[in-house]
């Protein structure tokens, strides 16, 4: 083996411990609220635990009792409140005892955590580096009739996209967004920036943007006109991404837009996979958000805090969600006892939690078998 295949195999390693570092302090975050929220209401709290499996560390409170615990895989953590998963409830404090309300709170903490942290690491990076936008490389001549028509109404190479008929552009499925529904030879306004100076150009589109999901964004730079370039013998879209400052009230409020766009974005992508537009082979499990973290998370901070920010906002959301042995089906079941005053049996509760997180487990390694065989 030689100095450079021993010098790649460390980065890979290093890129996935990177990777490995930003779920583990995600997920720590998170139980942290819930912890938090616990010990401000009083619940019986009786082990924090940062990571699964064997122990490598504990240490326990001699005044409550509380067990702090490392383990040796970091793929996760807990909280684990008293009677929580056996539904035991002798103890005043134990998590069946206390108030549907107070539960609420405390499960809706963890998700809380990540938001909030994540929306601290956009904010950092909007401040420190400014908000990433599309740099057009290239213009592809518009080949066929009215070819000068189209060539009046175009972007120009070096252009930054900041808005698209009047909405600003976080990402690339707000591009197909503000496209979808256009014909081609339709006129969009694109606001840029082209040397120092913000403008508004008309652009003639290209082609239809008849767009079935958001993953159609091929469709959306054909459409604006871009071109491609060769890289390895292989074209792509002529696009890059660039940072563009904002004033310090702008940079705020995009800051706080960017977050919820991000959950949108998870929202609009499990509608498409429900109502078939997407197809399963698009999502990725656990090795798959691993690959793709430690990838993304080594190219520079301003990546290592976006890709932060964008777990953040994903487990956030996800959590919420009204599935079984998540923090939103809980929720569920605690508004339930709530609302009628009795709570679903614990151990019927238990079972669909069991049985929600085996599904879960099971769905994660299909999602990344999935990614493996289109690979």
């Amino acid at each position: 083996m030689n100095f450079l295949s021993v010098q790649t195999v460390m980065t890979t390693i290093g890129s996935v411990l990177l990777a490995l570092l930003i779920l583990l302090a995600m997920i720590t975050v998170h139980e942290f609220g819930h912890y938090l929220a616990g010990k401000a209401l009083k619940f019986k709290i009786n082990e924090f635990a940062i990571g699964f499996g064997p122990k490598l560390f504990k240490r326990a409170s001699k005044r409550t009792g509380e067990l702090f615990s490392i383990r040796a895989l970091p793929l996760g953590g807990f909280c684990a409140f008293e009677g929580e998963d056996d539904g035991e409830d002798e103890n005043e404090n134990s998590f069946t005892r206390k108030a549907p309300w107070k539960r609420i709170i405390v499960l809706v903490a963890g998700p809380l955590m990540n938001y909030v942290l994540a929306l601290f690491l956009i904010i950092v990076s909007m401040f420190a580096f400014g908000q990433p936008v599309f740099k057009v490389g290239s213009v592809a001549e518009y080949e066929g009739d009215n070819a000068e028509v189209y060539a009046e109404y175009s972007l120009e190479a070096g252009d930054d996209i900041l808005k698209i008929n009047g909405k600003t552009v976080y990402m690339v499925t707000d591009v197909v967004s503000a496209l979808k529904g256009n014909s081609a030879g339709d006129i969009v306004e694109v606001t840029v920036s082209r040397g120092g100076e913000t403008e508004v150009c008309e652009v003639m589109l290209r082609v239809d943007c008849d767009f079935q999901s958001s993953s159609e964004t091929s469709k959306a730079w054909r459409a604006l006109g871009l071109g491609t370039t060769l890289r390895d013998g292989v074209a792509y879209w002529d696009i890059s991404s660039e940072n563009y400052r904002y004033g310090f009230f702008e940079t705020l409020g995009h800051s706080f837009v960017y977050s919820f766009k991000i959950a949108g974005t998870i929202f609009n992508v499990l509608g498409e996979l429900l109502t078939g537009r997407l197809g399963l082979s698009a999502m990725g499990g656990p090795v798959t958000t691993i690959k793709l973290t430690s990838q993304i998370a080594v190219q520079s901070f301003q990546s290592f805090l976006e890709i932060a920010a964008y777990i953040g906002v994903n487990l956030a959301v996800f959590n919420l969600l009204p599935i079984p042995a998540l923090d939103g089906s809980k929720i569920v079941f605690c508004l339930i006892e709530w609302i009628f005053r009795k709570p679903v049996p614990r151990k019927i509760e238990a079972v669909i939690h069991s049985v929600g997180f085996i599904m879960i487990l099971l769905f994660a390694v299909l999602v990344d078998v999935l990614q493996f065989v289109h690979c």
